[in-house]
């Protein structure tokens, strides 16, 4: 196939818009079709990236004409045939500061290939070519390019010029940041990895950051391939902006795109051996978002694979993908030495609280809620925690579960670190280089017992497909750690969360709140006959106790209203786990849970 060549430019800066021109040198003979993702690999929700195409023309090469192009639906076009090669012009409004669609002013850029780049319906394997051109102006003669979308021959590392991927699906999976940004390079495992960091954040540690990232990408990498310390790509980047406030990450297969608070980042000058909860959280989500590398960009479910962009990809198995990359990205920040013993049970601990905090987990199995995250989990309400059960929590719950299951049983010989390195070298070593193959749901048991030895069938079945509670205490229980459940600040429960301290947010299902009536959207006006507004509420609650009684005034659409209601017992807040001092043989197990 001809190669598709497409040219991105930021046009209009404080307009936010991208002009991008496709050209097309063998277009379809009947009238070549055009399609824009309506999502995105990695966020499971139909997010219509065409609603941001502004204006969009083709026209003839050979005779310079318009040709017409006639939209057929909400994200195909259809140009009339032509002869010789086809050119589509169109603007892209882009102000989505986020790490899934496309943003533009002038201070920074960032797109993903999903949200700006029309795929060429039929020739969607044919090699494109991408030139990225500079804003006009000289208030950006000190932009660069960050991406790792692999450079043409006559463009520098960081630059504008042409870049090239080898079909339409590596074209988008390579996400692109432009402006004046923070770089750092480290190798690992003689990979070279880079650090981007978008936005101003003084005194930035980038020695340290560097530093840090190594550690995980190594442990990462030895993991998967103890053997040979290969990596599954020639270099990584982790593409983070910095930003007042935020939060979040999206895999892709060379690199992540990333979203931090600019005070969680590391300062020059703090203590080398002092981890902030900020940074930690930044080191967490990086560990994540590079796990993906492996487990779910190159192992995939077969729905993924390949990826059908024009409508929702349903899978049973996302408490897999991500439920599993959850478990691990803590635990590798353990083995790597940038978490303590006593901070990873903390934040097992925490998880668990999250999970057994919403009775929509006696509804929901984390198979029907990894099937349901196009309309559920990506879609939430008020009644979420009522409703649903998270395959991120619960999915990392399951995989402690199999893990200490499969340690107890083996005296630790066998883990679950062997069930994802099979899943690696039979699904995913190979990805990208033969035909793409997925794993399926019936698949995932049979694997658990090959890697491992272990029947886990009765522990599987409940825990994927059933709804009660994973039997957690008795399966520490052989390594000598015990759960004690732990209450926030011992105050009763209204049973509710409350938002600035004056709005109800989600009311829990056969709580305090739900029992008095009280609804999502009320409005605290007062508890007892005294006012709350947005810092008192906890010192209201100080004076009460456990079951005891008192009227409620609420504002629910301006209308005053009167409630009585009974207070609940101190909410769960988390769970500590705690570990054995002693030198047993349940110890050595844990050791080498923690240590890989």
């Amino acid at each position: 196939m001809k190669p598709i060549h497409y040219t991105i430019i930021p046009k209009h800066p404080a307009a936010h818009l991208f002009e991008v021109t496709l050209t097309v040198l063998d277009p379809d003979p009947v009238g070549q079709r055009f399609m824009l993702p309506v999502w995105i690999p990695g966020s499971y929700k139909v997010r219509e990236f065409a609603r941001h195409i502004v204006t969009i023309k083709a026209h003839s090469v050979a005779t310079g004409r318009q040709v017409p192009l006639q939209k057929i639906d909400k994200h195909n076009w259809q140009a009339a045939p032509v002869k010789g090669a086809l050119i589509l012009t169109y603007e892209v409004y882009a102000w989505e500061l986020s790490v899934r669609a496309a943003h533009l002013d002038d201070t920074i850029g960032f797109f993903n290939g999903t949200s700006v780049f029309l795929a060429v319906l039929g020739q969607q394997a044919a090699p494109c070519c991408v030139e990225i051109k500079a804003p006009l102006g000289t208030a950006y003669h000190d932009w660069r390019v960050a991406t790792t979308l692999a450079e043409a021959e006559a463009t520098h590392r960081h630059g504008f010029g042409e870049y090239r991927a080898a079909n339409y699906d590596e074209l988008i999976d390579h996400p692109v940041m432009l402006g004046e940004f923070a770089l750092a390079c480290f190798n690992a495992y003689q990979v070279a990895h880079e650090v981007v960091i978008g936005g101003k954040v003084s005194a930035l540690d980038l020695a340290r950051l560097t530093q840090d990232l190594q550690r995980i990408c190594e442990t990462q990498i030895a993991f998967f391939e103890p053997q040979t310390k290969g990596a599954p790509f020639k270099r990584y980047m982790f593409m983070t902006m910095a930003l007042t406030d935020g939060f979040g990450g999206l895999e892709h297969r060379a690199s992540s795109a990333l979203i931090c608070k600019r005070s969680d980042l590391p300062a020059i000058g703090c203590a080398p051996d002092k981890i902030t909860d900020g940074y930690r959280d930044y080191l967490s989500l990086c560990s994540h978002e590079y796990f993906h590398s492996w487990n779910v960009k190159r192992i995939k479910p077969t729905t993924f694979a390949p990826y059908d962009l024009a409508h929702e990809n349903y899978t049973t198995l996302l408490w897999l993908f991500e439920g599993f990359t959850s478990y691990y990205d803590d635990l590798m920040l353990v083995r790597s030495g940038l978490m303590s013993m006593p901070d990873y049970f903390a934040l097992l601990g925490k998880t668990l609280a999250k999970v057994l905090r919403g009775s929509g987990r006696f509804k929901q199995s984390v198979a029907e809620s990894s099937f349901d995250a196009w309309t559920k989990y990506y879609m939430q309400d008020e009644n979420a925690a009522n409703a649903i059960v998270s395959y991120y929590q619960k999915g990392a719950l399951i995989a402690l579960a199999f893990d200490l299951a499969i340690r107890a049983q083996t005296k630790s010989t066998r883990s679950l670190d062997d069930v994802m390195r099979l899943l690696w070298q039979r699904y995913g070593r190979d990805f990208y280089q033969h035909q793409p193959v997925g794993i399926t749901d019936d698949e995932i048991e049979a694997l658990l017992h090959e890697a491992t030895g272990v029947d886990l069938s009765e522990l599987y079945q409940e825990a994927v497909y059933g709804t009660n509670d994973l039997p957690l205490t008795e399966l520490l229980a052989p390594f000598e750690v015990t759960l004690e459940a732990e209450v926030a600040n011992h105050l009763p429960s209204l049973g509710m969360r409350v938002r600035e301290g004056v709005w109800v947010e989600v009311v829990y299902e056969g709580g305090a709140a739900q029992r008095a009536g009280l609804s999502a959207g009320d409005r605290l006006v007062a508890l007892d006959g005294l006012r709350v507004h947005g810092s008192n509420l906890d010192a209201l609650l100080a004076r009460y106790q456990t079951a005891d009684q008192f009227d409620v005034h609420i504002f629910r659409r301006d209308e005053l209203r009167c409630v009585q209601l009974t207070l609940d017992p101190p909410e769960v807040a988390s769970y500590r786990l705690h570990p054995s001092e002693s030198r047993s043989e349940a110890c050595k197990w844990r050791a080498a849970w923690l240590s890989g």
